[in-house]
């Protein structure tokens, strides 16, 4: 059903241009499979995703500090 699932939205440090922004896209693209609607701001410092489970925040976590940026909260709402 269109409209449902899982927001979850990353605040994120350390990206400053578009490619950080595809590079934080990738990781949680890898470390989320299934995540649709993935977008990431490096004005806003934030990246958001739609999955239809609550996702694992070790595993983004990992996948976001592994690309070399820091992971500072997540937060998912239905």
């Amino acid at each position: 059903m269109f409209g449902s699932g899982v927001k979850t939205v990353l605040k994120i440090d350390g990206m400053m241009c578009g490619m950080c922004e595809a590079h934080i896209n990738d990781a949680i693209r890898r470390a989320v499979p299934g995540a649709r609607k993935v977008k990431s701001s490096h004005r806003k410092g934030e990246s958001s995703f739609i999955t239809d489970d609550v996702p694992d925040e070790q595993v983004i976590r990992a996948a976001i500090e592994e690309t070399g940026y820091t992971l500072v909260s997540v937060e998912t709402a239905r």
